[in-house]
């Protein structure tokens, strides 16, 4: 401190100039480390993401293509119903592992359920809201589309359960045509692998990476 008061103003601001560099100098390499060692962390991660992710794809293709000559083994032998759309399980003769394909689908509504929509919606407006303003809330909740624009199923099959209450014609035509649009539109075939605990309970071995 001592030696600080003898320097002249000009010695002093080179000297505060001065650490400022070397802080500055410090700065910037602390930043670089740091960027170098977080790039080389996303790298070494991602290339082994993509890794796991190529061999899931090849897996599920396989899964795709052993379990189709599966499900036409089990076809020929008698163990797949006639009218089965492609979902089944098979089980290990020990009893011990299981594998089960899931045929999963997406509900799908067409133009006709616009019109029944109207027509419900025009029913409880005119009819219901007047004398039960929260069951108008309720039954109109059901009829909520979701971000894609698409009727929600729980949903509507919530408003199905409500059909017995009134019989006005709107409504009852409504639901019907809103039964009559309904249909499984085909999304993709899933896969369940399980084996028992030590219990003899059914454990799913956990594919889904977000799940572990």
């Amino acid at each position: 401190m001592e030696a600080l008061k003898e320097l002249s103003t000009d010695a002093l601001e080179a000297e505060l100039a001065k650490r400022k560099k070397e802080e500055k100098q410090r700065a910037e390499a602390n930043k670089k480390a740091y960027m170098t060692e977080r790039d080389n962390t996303i790298d070494v991660l991602f290339e082994e993401a993509k890794e796991l992710a190529l061999l899931s794809a090849r897996f599920k293709q396989k899964c795709h293509v052993v379990m189709e000559s599966q499900k036409n083994k089990l076809d020929n032998y008698g163990a797949i119903r006639s009218n089965s759309k492609g979902g089944f399980s098979i089980i290990h003769s020990s009893g011990q592992t299981q594998i089960t394909r899931r045929r999963d689908t997406d509900p799908v509504w067409d133009e006709r359920a616009t019109k029944a929509v109207e027509l419900i919606k025009d029913f409880l407006s005119d009819t219901v809201k007047k004398r039960d303003a929260k069951l108008h809330a309720i039954l109109i909740g059901f009829l909520e589309r979701n971000a894609k624009g698409d009727l929600e199923y729980a949903k509507v099959m919530e408003l199905l359960n409500h059909e017995d209450k009134f019989d006005d014609p709107r409504w009852l035509e409504g639901l019907r045509l809103i039964k009559e649009s309904y249909s499984q539109g085909f999304k993709a075939f899933g896969y369940e692998f399980k084996q028992k605990d030590g219990a003899g309970k059914w454990q799913s071995l956990t594919l889904n990476f977000s799940s572990l």
